[in-house]
């Protein structure tokens, strides 16, 4: 039997240099799928560091890197489509054990001489997996379990070694194995939260296939991140820019622990933050936690900037190049500075992503989904050198630093808030009166789901308003104003969010409240769209 025990584990994220200091790594091969990294945040909820490189990477290459096990991701393309994505086939044949993902697996099959065809029916969302051989890669994973499909293309022949070790009723091959050569793979996707069985399956390759050992901590990462902080800035001044997120509260927390007085935090006040919270951000990092913050207000000048605009991306554009503009002006005012501290994260790079071009065609593998202001609207000609040590991390990764470095548990838990603020909350065009009727609204939201005690159900709970009007009626008489749509869900990482069934009861309180109080609204509606296909933000 190839049955064994499968540890259990928790998030524990890590940075490059300690992968290269210990080699309990797994490496994720990245063919555009917008899961790769989440991929990575499944490994590391086994304790073992994980990174994700291009598809394009060499066999050699990985040899040099001598990862425990590969992991090709899922991606858009076709297997048999002439310009599909395809990855050294030397890879095969290092003794490394690799299990493909979705198009990862397809592309193991075609390589392998299997074959793989468009299915005769597609499957995509939710499929009882039914276990052929519940050893290996499916010990402790429940026969009858849901895993998540997401394909047009199934496997129609099989390579020579391989053998089915499960199946669902529209695909034969769901999952996939050649033991003696340590090459698996599945048609559905384990990382997603959706697929009940998947971090078990996770852990069997990791563990059990791979003979990895949990040896990463938060404490490590911390550690680490302090070293190469202060290895990369050395004498020099760091300037950050402090939203009073959890992102870059915990960056703040983390570089004065790594640069005490070097640091500089600059709290950039362009207008479009929510009801009373650039006073209490102030305020709490100065009285509270000792961290001196320059507070600088420029809503008129974002307002101006943004006047008139009403496309998405252009607005990102703008905000994300008037920080930097604010922030260079302040940071002559305040003493030079060579470095600019930001909190991006993963989702932040991945969903900004114009990466994975190929060379011969030049096509995009991946698909950019919008961009984020702090790396997507960043000047080319950029005078700071940028300290971006949360980077490589997920949402809960960095509560998890948060934690272990003493951030308050009041922001450890704070909702995610965009860089742009309410800008991109605010459909269309943005106005100083739109702008309060959105804070009066958002504040309304916030009010009722912490008087109830139930703020942190939700991933995200907000307000959104529309440049529409709609007829009403107050009091008798007719009113013209605008609707504001309720946007509640749940996530784990961000990546992936299914809308909150919240009660009835909470909801007529939020709406009665925003249509009695807030002048110029008539109407609230409910945004009940999952992601994908929506987005969390609207804009």
């Amino acid at each position: 039997m190839r049955n064994k025990s499968v540890v259990q584990t928790e998030t524990l994220p890590q940075s490059d240099a300690l992968a290269q200091l210990n080699r309990q790594m797994i490496v994720i091969l990245d063919f555009g799928s917008q899961y790769s990294e989440l991929i990575a945040r499944r490994i590391r909820e086994t304790q073992v560091y994980s990174e994700v490189l291009s598809y394009r990477t060499t066999a050699e290459q990985l040899k040099q890197l001598n990862p425990k096990g590969i992991i090709f991701s899922g991606g858009p393309s076709s297997v048999y489509d002439d310009r599909a994505p395809e990855c050294d086939p030397e890879i095969w044949h290092l003794g490394i054990p690799v299990l493909g993902v979705c198009y990862g697996m397809q592309l193991m099959v075609k390589q392998l001489g299997g074959k793989v065809l468009p299915a005769q029916k597609r499957e995509y969302g939710k499929a009882s997996l039914l276990i052929d051989d519940p050893t290996d890669l499916l010990t402790n994973v429940e026969d009858g379990t849901t895993m998540w499909m997401s394909h047009g293309d199934s496997c129609a022949e099989l390579p020579e070694g391989f053998e089915v070790l499960a199946h669902t009723e529209n695909t034969p091959c769901a999952a996939i194995a050649n033991y003696d050569k340590k090459l698996y793979g599945v048609q559905f996707h384990p990382e997603v939260v959706h697929s009940i069985g998947g971090l078990a399956l996770i852990r069997n390759f990791v563990y059990h296939i791979c003979d990895c050992e949990p040896t990463w901590t938060t404490d490590a990462f911390v550690e680490e991140a302090i070293r190469e902080i202060r290895a990369r800035v050395g004498e020099k001044r760091v300037l950050l820019a402090l939203s009073g997120g959890v992102d870059s509260s915990t960056l703040a927390f983390l570089l004065h622990k790594a640069i005490g007085d070097q640091l500089t935090c600059v709290f950039i006040d362009q207008g479009f933050m929510r009801k009373l919270e650039p006073e209490r951000l102030v305020k709490l990092f100065q009285e509270q936690f000792h961290i001196p913050v320059e507070y600088v207000n420029a809503r008129d000048r974002f307002l101006a900037l943004v006047a008139g605009v009403t496309d998405p991306e252009e607005k990102r554009r703008r905000i994300g190049h008037e920080f930097i503009q604010v922030f260079e002006e302040a940071s002559k005012q305040l003493g030079p500075f060579d470095y600019l501290a930001q909190g991006t994260l993963y989702p932040d790079v991945i969903e900004s992503a114009d990466t994975n071009v190929d060379p011969k065609t030049g096509e995009r593998v991946a698909v950019k989904i919008k961009s984020h202001h702090n790396v997507g609207g960043l000047p080319k000609d950029l005078r700071f050198k940028l300290v971006e040590p949360l980077r490589k991390l997920f949402k809960d990764e960095v509560r998890k630093v948060g934690r272990s470095i003493g951030l308050p548990e009041e922001i450890v838990q704070r909702q995610p808030f965009p860089g742009p603020g309410l800008a991109i909350r605010i459909i269309g065009e943005i106005t100083a009166e739109r702008l309060d009727i959105l804070r009066d609204a958002d504040l309304i939201v916030r009010q009722e789901i912490n008087r109830r005690g139930i703020y942190h159900d939700f991933w995200q709970a907000f307000a959104v308003l529309l440049p529409i009007r709609s007829v009403g009626v107050m009091g008798d008489q007719r009113t013209y104003a605008y609707p504001i749509v309720l946007r509640l869900v749940s996530s784990e990482d961000g990546m992936t969010a299914d809308w909150s069934r919240v009660p009835y009861d909470i909801l007529e309180a939020i709406s009665n409240r925003i249509v009695n109080e807030v002048k110029g609204v008539n109407r609230v509606v409910l945004d009940i769209t999952s992601k994908p296909p929506g987005t969390i933000e609207w804009e």
